[in-house]
């Protein structure tokens, strides 16, 4: 009787959990979807009709296409940089024997690029893009999304790249490959989950990044998707809760998908670099 009655109250449980996560996202997708008419007064749980003219307002009259091509070149390029030298980096310091006084303060100041708040850099980071004369561009948000994943990139390989048996790599010198081809084909392809995870983590956090698109993106050819949503939510915009939820819709779709084709990768590369063995 006892087990009955735990089994039942851990079912209601998760139902609340599941009613708790789930609903907020029903409720955007229930908000975009219904007519204006609809979003005056009491607003009922479910839509009494069906509506596509939000998202048609969007692409035709806020050029919210724009901003989807914006925020997908600057978080595709951040990615590629951001792997290419992060990659590189991570395996240099878990294969690399470097003198005790200069691993450890370089491990650490990595570490602290990642814990200090991104605001932290906005000073630094304007000046130098002020000088340079990129501001009216989308480089320095591409940019300062490379320095923040870097080294949670770096962190986050390194462990991969100590777990891989050391006779592997002796073995390939032995056959003549190079340090580039060993890196390239033998080491990369066995630390794939790690890599496929760690790219879905920097993916989402460019995707999504605000703070830096806010400071340094000057034009409004150049807005991301996060800025354009922030700038759906004005004074003008903010009874058309439809359109806004329309925007939301759209700029979840990405990240949902890529981690739907990924979610296998996620998991076993999370739990592989968590695990010693």
């Amino acid at each position: 009787m006892r087990k009955k009655i735990m089994a039942v109250v851990k079912a209601i449980l998760v139902v609340l959990l599941l009613f708790y996560t789930l609903f907020p996202i029903y409720w955007l997708v229930a908000m975009a979807v219904r007519p204006t008419s609809e979003m005056t007064g009491h607003i009922a749980l479910f839509p009494k009709a069906f509506t596509g003219e939000h998202f048609k307002m969007l692409f035709e009259e806020k050029n919210f296409g724009r901003a989807i091509m914006n925020s997908m070149q600057t978080t595709l390029v951040s990615l590629v940089l951001s792997l290419l030298f992060g990659l590189c980096a991570a395996y240099i310091i878990a294969r690399r024997r470097f003198r005790l006084w200069v691993k450890k303060p370089l491990t650490y100041w990595v570490l602290l690029v990642r814990v200090l708040p991104p605001v932290a850099f906005t000073i630094p980071l304007y000046t130098m893009f002020s000088r340079v004369g990129i501001l009216n561009t989308k480089m320095p948000a591409t940019l300062a999304c490379v320095l923040i994943n870097i080294p949670l990139i770096i962190w986050f390989m390194v462990s991969f790249f100590q777990d891989l048996p050391e006779d592997i790599e002796e073995s390939a010198r032995i056959d003549g490959a190079t340090e580039g081809q060993l890196f390239r084909m033998i080491v990369l392809p066995l630390v794939a989950p790690g890599i496929a995870a760690i790219a879905m983590l920097s993916f989402m956090y460019a995707w999504n990044e605000y703070t830096y698109s806010i400071i340094f993106v000057q034009s409004a050819s150049n807005y991301t998707v996060p800025l354009a949503l922030a700038i759906l939510n004005t004074e003008d915009n903010l009874t058309n809760f439809g359109l806004v939820a329309a925007a939301g819709v759209i700029s979840v779709i990405p990240i949902t998908l890529f981690v739907i084709f990924a979610q296998n990768y996620l998991i076993s590369g999370l739990s592989s670099g968590a695990v010693k063995e």
